[in-house]
């Protein structure tokens, strides 16, 4: 139903009431546009056919507030993104960069195309997220680390640098993979560690832990797929540097490391199902493992 957009600061985010179920379901240009007395809000304002508002905070995150964040903030769990970007991004002080200002990138065009009005600055309603590789592609970095010379330990750093919010974020299908890989001289992959980034699908973290009790949950599939994959890795907050450990049970020699961070629309589709599956950064690093006294021969 049209709507009045939340307090930037409300400590909980209340689901909008919904059309009644013989009505039109989904998003449309109302559920952005029209306000609870029947005005047509936006940036501007304009004489119109229709009674008009000009909003600013239609050009704010508030906007967005209502369907990509539900409840409290519970960090971790799916469907925060505004909560992230508000206490993460915003808050923090990394960024004032609203949601539009990446998801919506500015166009100068005529608003109404009939009529004889200005060209004005307005944000293209593309909404480029979680099915865009190239907005996801910038989100992460990449870096491995040998954390001492000669020996077998190494540090794998994602950091969160491109996104106003936790990455993967929203639905707890979302996924990303960082997979790596030790390979020989002779080209052969010798040893391999991978770890999942994921949501979480409730207040707490996925674990089988609670199979059992998802048997007597609400919704026993969601659940149960959930925490079918946990424990996994919780998701990348804003500004978030991510350092995980890895020493493979390698010989002395040389080797390359490899490794991939690989972005996944549905991580309970199969993992050989590339078809929602996109790399988006990756990584190399010459690796040498010897005993100081072999190597100062």
């Amino acid at each position: 139903m049209p709507l009045k957009y939340p307090n930037l600061n409300a400590t909980k985010i209340e689901r909008p009431k919904p059309r009644a179920s013989d009505q039109e379901a989904g998003i449309t240009c109302a559920s952005c546009h029209l306000t609870p007395d029947g005005k047509v809000r936006g940036p501007y304002g304009s004489d119109a056919p229709h009674a008009t508002v000009k909003d600013e905070s239609i050009k704010t995150s508030v906007a967005c507030a209502f369907c990509h964040s539900e409840g409290e903030r519970v960090v971790g769990k799916q469907t925060q993104t505004f909560l992230e970007w508000r206490e993460d991004f915003y808050q923090a002080g990394l960024g004032t960069e609203q949601c539009q200002d990446c998801h919506m990138p500015r166009t100068t065009r005529k608003l109404a195309e009939n009529f004889d009005v200005p060209e004005r600055v307005s944000g293209r309603h593309l909404w480029t997220g979680g099915h865009s590789f190239q907005r996801i592609s910038s989100a992460l970095t990449l870096a491995i680390v040998q954390t001492e010379e000669w020996k077998r330990p190494l540090e794998f750093h994602v950091t969160n640098v491109g996104a106003g919010h936790s990455v993967p974020t929203g639905s707890n299908r979302r996924a990303v993979y960082l997979t790596a890989e030790i390979v020989d001289s002779k080209g052969q992959v010798v040893a391999t560690k991978d770890w999942m980034f994921a949501p979480w699908y409730g207040d707490r973290p996925d674990d089988r832990a609670f199979l059992e009790a998802d048997k007597i949950h609400e919704h026993v599939f969601a659940a149960t797929q959930a925490d079918m994959q946990g424990p996994h890795e919780t998701i990348i907050r804003a500004g978030e540097q991510r350092v995980l450990g890895w020493t493979p049970e390698i010989t002395e020699g040389r080797y390359t490391v490899r490794a991939r961070l690989i972005y996944d629309l549905n991580r309970y589709n199969d993992r050989e199902f590339k078809e929602d599956q996109r790399e988006i950064a990756y990584g190399e690093l010459e690796l040498v493992v010897a005993s100081r006294k072999t190597n100062s021969r």
